[in-house]
Order: C-alpha cells, then sequence, then structure tokens
C-alpha cells in the first residue's frame, strides 16, 4: 500500500476494517458489562454497583459516615482501640461505625488489610460492610448488634442470664474462634478476647467483635508490635509477660478466663476472686481442678452462679469447667486448640438445645 496513491480505493478496506474491529471490541464490552450485571438491581455508580454486588463491602468517605451518624452524635461503646458509634445508611440498614484511634498505616496498606477482614464470614462473628480511609481518618463500618454485649447481661445484678443462653454463647464463641485459628485463608488471632468483645442478638446468638483489629495496629520493623497491639489485664495469657512469641493460644487463655465468668456469673479477671482469702485466677483455677477431680456434683453446683437458683445442667457445667481449667494452663502447649475446645462442647449442644425449656 505504500506504492499507491493517497487517493487509492485500498486505503478504504484498511478504514473499514479498522471501524469493524472497533466495533466488535465495543460491543464485546457492552455485552460483558450486561451479562455480569443483567437482572440485578445496581446503584446508577457501575463501579460503587459492582462492589456492592460481589463482596457487600465498600468504601466510604467520612463525609458520608458523618452524615449517617449525624455528626457522631450516638455514642454506643467504647475501647482500647476506639469509639463506636450508632448510625443508619441510605439503604435504611443500622450499623455500629468505629472510629479507629492507632492505626498508621498508609491507604493502600489499610485497605489491602481491612479487605481481609470484610471477606471474613461467619456467624458467630460481626460483619463489616466497609471502612473509610481519608486523609487521617481511619473508620469501620459494621452491622449493628441490638442486644449489647456478653458483660451487661452477665455481671449486671439486676438481671440473670438463663443457663441455656449461657452454654450457647460459649459455644457460638468457641466457634468463632476456631474459624479465626483454622478456617480463614489467612491466619488471624483476636488478641482480646473478653465479655465486651462478645455481643449478643436478639436469640442470644454471640458475635465476636474487634477480631481483625489485631491486622490493623501498628507494625514495628519486625513484624507485629504485639506488646503493643492487644490485650485487657486479667484475659492476657502469661507469654505476654514473659515476651514469648504470640500465637493463636492467647486466644485459648483468654476464651478460658471468659468461660469461668459465663459459669460462675461474676468477674474472675478483674480481682473478682479477691475475696479476703488471697485467691487469685492462678490458685481459683488448681481449686476448679481440684473439685472436677473429686467427681462431687455438689461442689461443682456450688461453682455455679447463685442467681440461678440451681436451674442449670450440672453436665454441662462441669464440661464447660473441664475445657476452662484447660485453656487456663500456664504452658501454652498443654491448652486446648479451638477446634478441640468445640469438639469438646459439642456432644453437649443437643442436651442444650433439648433441655432449653428447662434451663
Amino acid at each position: 500500500m505504500f506504492h499507491t496513491g493517497r487517493n487509492d480505493p485500498k486505503w478504504s478496506y484498511l478504514f473499514i476494517f479498522t471501524a469493524v474491529l472497533g466495533a466488535l471490541e465495543a460491543l464485546t464490552i457492552v455485552a460483558g458489562w450486561w451479562y455480569l450485571f443483567k437482572g440485578t438491581d445496581v446503584p446508577k455508580s457501575v463501579e460503587e454497583g459492582y462492589k456492592m454486588i460481589s463482596s457487600q463491602f465498600r468504601k466510604f468517605t467520612y463525609s458520608e459516615l458523618k452524615e449517617v451518624t449525624g455528626k457522631f452524635k450516638e455514642e454506643i461503646g467504647k475501647g482500647l482501640s476506639g469509639v463506636v458509634y450508632r448510625g443508619v445508611l441510605d439503604d435504611k440498614r443500622v450499623v455500629a461505625v468505629k472510629k479507629l484511634s492507632d492505626v498508621k498505616q498508609g491507604e493502600e496498606e489499610f485497605w489491602a488489610e481491612v479487605s481481609v477482614i470484610g471477606r471474613i464470614n461467619h456467624i458467630n462473628l460481626v460483619r463489616m460492610f466497609g471502612f473509610c480511609s481519608e486523609s487521617k481518618h481511619r473508620l469501620l463500618v459494621y452491622e449493628h448488634i441490638e442486644n449489647q454485649s456478653l458483660d451487661k447481661h452477665l455481671f449486671d445484678n439486676n438481671m440473670t442470664l438463663q443457663w441455656n443462653h449461657r452454654f450457647k454463647i460459649a459455644f457460638g464463641t468457641a466457634k468463632g474462634l476456631a474459624y479465626l485459628h483454622h478456617e480463614c485463608l489467612e491466619w488471624v488471632i483476636h488478641c482480646d478476647v473478653k465479655p465486651e468483645n462478645i455481643l449478643l442478638t436478639r436469640d442470644f446468638e454471640p458475635k465476636i467483635a474487634d477480631f481483625g483489629l489485631a491486622k490493623l495496629s501498628k507494625r514495628d520493623g519486625l513484624g507485629f508490635n504485639f506488646s503493643h497491639m492487644r490485650g485487657t489485664m486479667g484475659y492476657m495469657a502469661p507469654e505476654w509477660a514473659l515476651s514469648l512469641p504470640v500465637t493463636s493460644k492467647v486466644d485459648v487463655y483468654s476464651y478460658g478466663v471468659v468461660l469461668l465468668e459465663i459459669v460462675l456469673g461474676c468477674r474472675v479477671s478483674g480481682g473478682g476472686l479477691n475475696d479476703g482469702n488471697g485467691r487469685d485466677l492462678r490458685s481459683f483455677r488448681k481449686e476448679v481442678k481440684q473439685v472436677l477431680a473429686s467427681g462431687d456434683i455438689s461442689s461443682i453446683m456450688g461453682l455455679v452462679d447463685m442467681r440461678l437458683q440451681g436451674q442449670f445442667d450440672p453436665e454441662q457445667a462441669a464440661a464447660m469447667l473441664r475445657v476452662a481449667v484447660t485453656c487456663l494452663e500456664e504452658d501454652r502447649n498443654q491448652r486446648l486448640t479451638m477446634d478441640e475446645v468445640v469438639k469438646e462442647l459439642m456432644d453437649f449442644e443437643e442436651r442444650n438445645e433439648y433441655s432449653s425449656n428447662s434451663w
């Protein structure tokens, strides 16, 4: 064609071929988008619509979250990681918006880590809907759990948590932690298991909150700065003080403390056992172990929350106490894994369903 004139008809073939090729490419793109979104009620914004369809997980702007929370008006919770506010999205979903107080990652790194947490989905874990990473602001948007946290029901003398609900909470929490430790594509440890981080639905189904914040905490040059990261005194495993490498067994220890509190109905983590006899958690664990070894049912019943007035399943209580003392072994290699905890309690789950009306 270089040897033909500018007005040679052969140039028209090139133009026609290029136009047809471009039209086919455009048609392919349009057909692909139509096939992807057909039959789905999507927002006008294709980008936001794709995010909502594919993962129900999106990035919010700070002004959006400021508006849905009424300028952060209604505070519904507060912890080491930040303050939680109630909000209502445009689609009328009630959400919990947490303003994080100690996250130092850049926007790209924050997005990468939050997106991992956003893909984690289990009935006993609080669902994350999205996040905000804008300027200095770092916020997380969670589903709102209406029945408050376990501590409100367990340690309030004006209410008594029924036994079947206690076992349900203990078993569901164990399943949630087992999922984090053994089933997630990325290994996740909670680092702050305590009643305040176990939220309850209307049916007293437990949902673990703040399970991913360990991934969002400040890092040092060698990896996670665990000493700075997480933990509440009384629930922290001995290896924190011994500067040993932190593994999932720190969560197992914390779960053991929570399990004791569920059975006893009082704090054992905050000095609640120091009753003038100088008992602490370590010595109390030994006492419980001795009671279990004796097989004395009346002694075991004496450990259970008196507010229940005997309305509980003694075999379930004994099983929960056995699991708790094993989880509280000082040697972490002697502790159960969360998978093993679930198996230990699973045999008693059917009893809980059968006797729920009695307890």
